[in-house]
Formats: structure tokens, sequence, C-alpha cells
């Protein structure tokens, strides 16, 4: 820590000295391991350290940007020359600058952001897991025939901050991986899969049984899997397809997407978006959370920031830069240059997706989505999907080879039911969820 710290200190110091009136050094240094078994074999070993500066000038109202791994004096002060030089040829922008206002030096203590068991484990550990991993999906059912790979992963990284407004910042975080994707054969066709689990350590994972049980269950299940009917009907989002969906409304919350006009969501503050079951949360202070952090690439800190509320939408999600184009204050959103969720996700709700689909008589169940069909400016939403028709609240038959279509605004005002199986593994999360109604095109 003390000497990335430097490191970045030394940069600052030289931009300002070659003649920007701000700057700003982010130096990252993370240790990264990962191993993907097939087979009976481990065909694919990683670990690597990189070590790696990016520096961030203003001259005046111009900004540039420069990164560099060679992290020697000499190079340094050959990225400082280098940037400083390119933002002398760029327009000045009013909106450019260092944050206001910085966050005290914090190393996030108390947000669960590190686990030693990380650091702990063996390699010969993690490859064992990889391939017990692979031989428990093709144990599960003769019908799995193949996989795409079972893979183990994990990394340590220090991430450390200086600017030249005196902010000094320096924190520690640690992520763990398992997952595998199975492959059933149904006759001529070919089922595939996935499953994975992810937190910041190993002990916070599910099991290598776990993973690979549900898996396996995924691609077995769709076996036999036929057409649905067109219809108009509810459609249930498992929880990993929900966070897909997710996403796509974070693109429209994005306070760079609403200045360029380029959000359904754009001028609809105050609001109403969604149905009352509709809360939308970004929370950069989870303990133990993926997307959780001290502060922002910034140097602002990270806060909880409701943005809909019961369907009302409240604010949209902002960097500095853009907080300033629409006269609001940065959310601690900012993320490699531009604008990030930290952790955001939808609040759950008090049922089970059982329960879901036993309230359901007839409608579809999503577990999984295929291509992209977003339109931003109209939220227009289409996507390819695998799944289960549902009649009488049960899982009646697999079904593939549909698309479900709507609006995600539309979608956000349908949503009458939110389960409550919300886990925290990946930066953008939700918990499986129910729109009244959708267009579902089959057969």
């Amino acid at each position: 820590m003390p000497e990335a710290l430097e490191l970045a200190g030394f940069a600052v110091a030289e931009a300002l000295a070659a003649g920007a009136t701000q700057a700003e050094a982010t130096c990252t240094v993370a240790e990264r391991f990962s191993a993907e078994a097939r087979g009976p074999r481990i065909e694919k070993l990683e670990q690597s350290t990189g070590r790696a500066l990016s520096l961030r000038v203003f001259v005046g109202g111009a900004k540039a940007a420069l990164g560099t791994s060679d992290l020697t004096r000499d190079g340094l002060r050959a990225c400082v020359r280098q940037v400083v030089d390119a933002a002398r040829f760029v327009a000045d922008d009013p909106h450019a600058g260092l944050p206001e206002s910085i966050a005290e030096a914090d190393e996030g203590e108390g947000l669960g952001l590190y686990a030693d068991d990380v650091a702990r484990r063996a390699a010969e550990e993690k490859l064992e897991d990889a391939l017990r991993l692979e031989a428990a999906v093709r144990e599960y059912d003769p019908r799995i025939v193949n996989s795409s790979g079972a893979r183990v992963a994990d990394t340590q990284a220090r991430v450390s901050l200086v600017n030249s407004l005196g902010f000094r910042g320096s924190y520690r975080a640690s992520s763990a991986q398992r997952s595998v994707g199975p492959i059933a054969q149904d006759g001529a066709n070919k089922r595939v899969a996935g499953y994975g689990t992810a937190a910041r350590g190993y002990a916070a994972l599910e099991s290598t049984e776990s993973v690979a049980t549900t898996a396996a269950a995924r691609a077995v299940e769709m076996c036999g899997a036929r057409k649905p009917q067109t219809m108009r009907c509810p459609v249930i989002f498992e929880r990993d397809v929900a966070a897909q969906v997710l996403s796509d409304i974070f693109s429209a919350l994005n306070a760079a997407n609403v200045a360029a006009g380029n959000s359904f969501l754009a001028g609809k503050i105050g609001e109403r978006v969604g149905s009352e079951f509709a809360t939308l949360v970004d929370d950069g202070r989870l303990p133990g959370a993926l997307g959780t952090s001290p502060f922002d690439s910034e140097g602002v800190p990270t806060r909880r920031t409701v943005v809909l509320e019961r369907g009302i939408l409240q604010t949209y999600l902002y960097d500095t830069y853009n907080g300033r184009r629409l006269g609001a204050a940065s959310t601690g959103n900012a993320s490699g240059g531009g604008i990030g969720p930290n952790n955001f996700y939808l609040e759950p709700g008090p049922d089970s997706l059982e329960e879901l689909i036993a309230s359901t008589s007839r409608g579809v169940l999503i577990l999984d989505t295929i291509g992209f069909s977003t339109e931003s400016v109209t939220g227009t939403y289409s996507r390819g999907a695998r799944g289960f028709a549902i009649e009488n609240g049960e899982r009646a038959y697999p079904i593939d080879e549909f698309t479900i279509a709507g609006n995600l605004l539309e979608m956000l005002a349908g949503i009458d039911r939110v389960a409550s199986d919300l886990v925290f593994d990946s930066s953008i999360v939700a918990p499986s969820f129910r729109v009244a109604e959708m267009t579902v095109s089959g057969t």
C-alpha cells in the first residue's frame, strides 16, 4: 500500500509541475488466478500480477487521461509529459474538473471488502475444486455429455488514489468465483445451461456440489422443450435474468445517457415510472457485497441512493462531470471514466420463486435470454428466451425458441410481485419478479 500511494502521489506532483492545474492518479495492483477444467483435465491455468497507473489531468477546462504499466520513475514522467501535452490540444469544457468535495481517507474498514481465505487457499485446492465441479455435473445425469468448462477464479487487489485536492485513499479487496456450463444431449438437440456463484471469499461461495447440481438440473430439465403458443400473459423473470433486465434499466438511469438524450427515463424525476413493488437502490456501502467500496474512482465517498421508491423516480446516478451538466451532485458512481453501479438492486419481496409460480395460473418462467435488443430512447425490449410454461400454478413443460417483448417502462409499471431470492453476487442483482403481462411470441 505505501508504495502504490507513493507512486500515485509522485505522478500527481509531476503532472502539476508539468503545467496541469489539477491531477488525479489511481494505482492498481491485482493478483489473479483462474483455472478451467474440462473432462478429467485442467485445460486452462492462468496466474498473474498486474500493476498499472491511470492518470487524469486538467489544464484549465481541458482534460486528458492516460494509463501505463511502466511504474518506474522515468516511465511515470514520460506518461505525465504525454498526457499533459495531450490536454493542451483539447477544447475547454466548463464542466470538467475534479470533484469539489472529497472523501476522507478510508480503507473500507467494516465493509468486508477482503477475505483472507483467498490468499490462504492453495493453488492445488483450487484446481481440485474445478475438477470436482466438472466431474459432478457429468455424474448428475447420463444425458450430460459435455460442458463448456468448470471454472474457479479469484482476485486480490489494492486500489490507491491520490489527487491534487489532497485526497489520499487506498483499500484492499478480494473476490472468488465458481461456475460451470453443462451440455445435455436431447435427441438431435443439445441443451446448454450454466450456473455460478461469486463472493468476496471462498467461505461465502455456494458449495461445489450445489453449483454442480443447479447447473446440471438446468440443462436436463430443458430436454424435450418446445415452442409455446403466442400469447399475452404474466412473465416471471428468474433472478439471474431479472438482473439482466435491471442492467438495461441502469443504463437509462446513467446520467451520461440522460444528458445525451439517450434514455427513456430522461425528464421523469418525480414521476411514477414503476409499480409500488418497484424500489431500486444503489448502495456502495453494503458489507461484503461485490460492488462495495469506500470511495468511487474520483475519490467521492460511496453511499446508499434510493433511485426509484415504490415506483417514483427519485434521482439519476451521477459522476462529477455529468452531475455538473445536469445540475446535481455526484452520487459516488464514477467508474473507469464513466458511470457504473456500486450494488444496484431491486428490493426483495416476501415470497419465494415457487410461491410466485404457484400464484400464476397461466404464464411463462424465464430462465435464460438470448441476444440483445433494447432501444434506449423508447425502452423497447425484446429477447429470445428459454424457460417453462406455467399452467395452474405449476411448471408444466420446458419451452424454448420463443421471444418475449415489451417496453421497459411498461415492465416497471407491470411488476406485481417480487420474490425474496436476492443474492449479492454481482454489482447489478435482482430477486425474481413477475410482470403482469408481456407478449410471448412462439407458435
